[in-house]
């Protein structure tokens, strides 16, 4: 009738309304992510040379250690931004899978340098359990109280993030805190009671942490840039949920991989029974759906053969081809 609103272009309308508002709201919370990324790492990395300075000053190892372990932080939270920052940009001809695997190379890298300063730091008490040095307290203790305070700040920032990567680095240096209570407690102790052997206790403590971590770092890198399947996905579950989609027979030579640390990629050659375009089409985006949402994987290329069109003889439509098939 004239005049009245059609339901339907109500419907879509607000449909893209709502669309819209998710695509605002999902940018603007990149934003708001990246920000608190960048904040992180300029704060760490100032509170870094801080440490270093301050522990060539007291004196103090594990304040040198401790910022090892700053360090750390640092690549971690660069790790994530550029993880983040990757994400947008669109593959290219030479690049089809964009830059994913630059985040594993730099993480490998990282791991590589994270046991060479662990390295360092076995080394340097072992050389202060032979011949103990004098140690200032009192600037140990200020230093590692900012560092707390810094590592309180980050953690705040970071906290309530649901992006995997940022969940990872908001770990780190909640992991961190922990160290920081750590040299607090070694300067009060020192302070007080004189007795130094406490600070190459500290720093053979954090630098075992320290190697624990660049390890499981050097570990998880390999185990990507050699592409295994991920660690975290069963491989036969997989087959057996696309297996379970009603219209696919079987699925034969599966492929997982990872590509960086939170997206993962399939190829597997699908049977089906449901030969024509349209019902081929609809099974590919119901397993592409599911392999997306309980298995995060993003990269799905799955290639459809009929089951029984060698048997029958007929004109089969796969993959928008028709051929011949004989007996």
């Amino acid at each position: 009738m004239p005049g009245k609103k059609n339901n339907s272009d109500t419907e879509d309308h607000s449909h893209h309304k709502g669309q819209v508002h998710s695509r605002k709201h999902h940018h603007n919370h990149g934003h708001m992510v990246e920000g608190s990324l960048k904040f992180g790492i300029i704060l760490t990395l100032i509170f870094f040379f801080v440490e270093l300075i301050g522990g060539y000053i007291s004196g103090s190892l594990s304040l040198l250690a401790d910022a090892g372990h700053m360090f750390r932080d640092v690549f971690a939270l660069l790790l994530t931004l550029m993880a983040v920052n990757l994400s947008k940009r669109v593959p290219s001809k030479t690049r089809t899978f964009g830059y994913h695997r630059v985040e594993i190379l730099a993480a490998f890298l990282n791991g590589i340098l994270l046991v060479i300063i662990s390295i360092w730091i076995f080394w340097e008490a072992y050389s202060r359990f032979q011949d103990p040095e004098s140690i200032k307290g009192i600037y140990m203790f200020v230093v590692a109280v900012i560092g707390l305070l810094v590592n309180l700040i980050i953690v705040f920032k970071l906290h309530g993030s649901h992006d995997l990567n940022v969940r990872s680095a908001y770990l780190h240096v909640l992991t961190d805190t922990i160290s920081s209570v750590a040299v607090i407690a070694a300067s009060v102790w020192i302070y007080f009671t004189d007795q130094t052997i406490m600070d190459p206790i500290l720093s053979v403590i954090i630098g075992l942490i320290i190697l624990i971590s660049s390890i499981k770092i050097i570990r998880e890198s390999l185990y990507i840039l050699l592409d295994f399947a991920p660690r975290d996905i069963s491989f036969d579950s997989v087959v057996k949920d696309l297996e379970s989609i009603k219209g696919i027979d079987e699925a034969r030579n599966v492929h997982i991989r990872t590509l960086c640390s939170n997206i993962h990629s399939i190829q597997a050659h699908i049977q089906t029974r449901k030969g024509s375009m349209l019902n081929v089409e609809r099974i590919r985006k119901k397993a592409k759906r599911m392999l997306d949402r309980k298995y995060n994987i993003k990269f799905a290329t799955l290639e459809f053969e009929c089951s029984t069109c060698r048997e029958c003889g007929e004109m089969c439509v796969m993959d928008g081809k028709i051929r011949k098939l004989e007996h």
